[in-house]
């Protein structure tokens, strides 16, 4: 009896694994649609204003003013090279010895493991995709074509948009889809100069203002959120005390607690998902507790796994049964295979010496941003699909150090003006190959008793040709323009530091190349969706977390009108 109790207290109706971007729309969508539904995180639990320990610190009151210490850097190579791995948001990332795995190929696994995930630290770029990115591997050939294309989505993109809260400007570009956007953040003179530049010299370039998760003009269904207009203080990854941003700790997840529906549970490290032979459908989760390292098993008629691509793969590959022996799912052999990320080696910089009596008031969360352009609408190129690109411009300051005494003094705080310095960095589309995949090791393990994951992932012959053309077409650009000192770089920095990794569960028409369906149904085993980038066929040159919000509205959608009819 107490047995038949205990597994009654640990069965829902669904389960989401993972609480970041995509998680949290599963949770708020499935409590919305009335199911009783459990939400599994395996880091610690982060609760909106509470939880943000540095949102109001100035830099003087950090014990470090913000830096790392040097011997911190050093004992986390890897983490230590993204940009937000600074004193105020630090404790949302996983630290390098906290979760290793084995490199392949050099590969930076950047991961923050807390309720709300990546969505407390990501750069909240938010761009749909059309119909020319959902048709790009049909057209060349390249992975596999999309069960889905721009029109499936199209009404999920507006649904999500106005939840979530997304600034922008109506383009009217076919190759960037107007959303339901909120007041557009203000370009720079300089910005809108080159903007204009480029649409008299190339028709089918475009200077834009950037999309972005930022509340410009809340609505009330925000206000409803309780979340308030964003304050520009461009410390985003510390966690907002206003919910000026969306994130999941802010927006999804107080929205599905208020229905009484959702159990949450942190500190739970999933290890598999249970597959229930006899039945031919997975029953369940089995969950490793961080501080107990007891293993717990939750049971649903759904499941969902939304722990970010890699992690979403390591899991599935864990997955393992006698129908499934080499992972959950995994007829087709591609399970782990075709994983893809975005290039963003390159930049180009330079500086121009107009508007030299104008400069910019205080702060944007934003900055331009270049559609793509390249291979659009046809083969034009010694490469496969394109590249977008983001673009700035902001007067350079300095501050004189001359003199002795007061003079110094009254020098350093005297704010003195140069030119404006204008710079871009390339998104690029890499090409899902077989040649790169995840994979468990046979041998070494977790702290939590989970496999670890060896990563072969890195670039090739068409990511260089895309980097020379991306540097070649933006120095073009800048010089037409008059921009003067122009300088290009390429980091060759290690695949991974663009946080976009996708792939490895891929969407497909045909079970025998992919795992997931045009619904993020896996093929194999019905009850079991994947609506991370995990499941992305495609990389596009967009970021891609409004993508999978779109898909993850739309796959609980589905997954509740199947359940009613018993198919699942």
């Amino acid at each position: 009896m107490l047995s038949v109790d205990s597994k009654k207290k640990r069965t829902f109706e669904a389960i989401v694994i993972g609480s970041g971007i995509s998680g949290g729309w599963a949770a708020k969508e499935f409590t919305g649609k009335g199911l009783k539904t459990l939400v599994l995180e395996r880091g610690k639990d982060v609760k909106h204003i509470v939880d943000y320990p540095t949102t109001m610190l100035q830099p003087w009151e950090m014990e470090h003013r913000g830096q790392m210490p040097l011997s911190v850097r050093n004992e986390n190579p890897i983490v230590s090279k993204c940009y937000a791995f600074h004193e105020g948001a630090a404790h949302f990332f996983v630290k390098d010895k906290e979760h290793p795995y084995i490199q392949e190929k050099p590969f930076d696994w950047i991961r923050g493991y807390q309720v709300g995930g990546k969505s407390l630290l990501w750069a909240r770029q938010t761009q749909r995709w059309s119909k020319y990115d959902f048709e790009g591997p049909a057209r060349d050939g390249f992975a596999v074509e999309w069960p889905i294309g721009y029109d499936d989505i199209a009404p999920w993109y507006s649904y999500v948009e106005k939840f979530a809260g997304i600034s922008g400007n109506k383009d009217g570009l076919d190759s960037l889809p107007d959303g339901e956007f909120l007041k557009p953040h203000e370009m720079t003179c300089v910005e809108k100069y080159f903007s204009e530049k480029v649409s008299q010299k190339y028709k089918d370039r475009h200077i834009i203002i950037g999309r972005a998760a930022h509340l410009t003009e809340p609505k009330q269904i925000h206000f409803d959120q309780g979340r308030a207009q964003c304050q520009n203080r461009t410390i985003c990854e510390r966690g907002c005390p206003y919910g000026g941003y969306f994130s999941s700790n802010a927006s999804t997840i107080p929205w599905a607690m208020r229905t009484g529906k959702l159990t949450l549970r942190p500190d739970s490290v999933v290890h598999s998902i249970i597959y229930d032979e006899k039945k031919g459908k997975a029953s369940g989760v089995r969950v490793v507790d961080a501080h107990t390292k007891e293993m717990i098993e939750y049971y649903a008629d759904i499941i969902f796994v939304n722990a970010a691509a890699i992690n979403t793969n390591l899991i599935l590959l864990n997955s393992t049964s006698n129908r499934f022996q080499n992972g959950l799912g995994n007829d087709s052999g591609v399970l782990g295979k075709y994983v893809a990320f975005h290039n963003y080696r390159a930049r180009v910089n330079g500086e121009y010496e107009g508007f030299l009596d104008q400069t910019t008031d205080g702060k944007r969360p934003n900055s331009s941003y270049i559609p793509r352009f390249r291979n659009l609408y046809k083969q034009e190129t010694n490469f496969l699909r394109g590249y977008a690109a983001g673009f700035g411009a902001n007067r350079i300051t300095y501050n004189s150090n001359q003199g002795l005494g007061e003079t110094l003094k009254d020098n350093l705080a005297k704010k003195q003006y140069g030119n404006w310095s204008v710079g871009s960095h390339i998104m690029g589309e890499t090409i899902p190959k077989e040649s790169n995949f995840v994979a468990l090791d046979k041998d070494l393990k977790d702290p939590f008793g989970v496999p670890q994951l060896r990563i072969s992932v890195g670039y090739d012959d068409n990511d260089e040709k895309m980097v020379k053309d991306y540097i070649e077409q933006i120095t073009e650009m800048f010089e037409m323009a008059g921009f003067t000192n122009i300088k290009a770089s390429d980091s060759k920095q290690a695949a991974g530091l663009d946080i976009h990794e996708m792939g490895g569960a891929r969407m497909g028409k045909d079970p025998k190349t992919s795992i997931l369906n045009g619904f993020n149904q896996m093929h194999a085993c019905k009850n079991v969706f994947v609506t991370d980038g995990a499941c992305m066929t495609s990389t596009s040159t967009q970021n891609p977390s409004l993508t999978y919000m779109a898909l993850t509205a739309r796959a609980v959608d589905y997954a509740v009108k199947e359940r009613k009819k018993g198919n699942l």
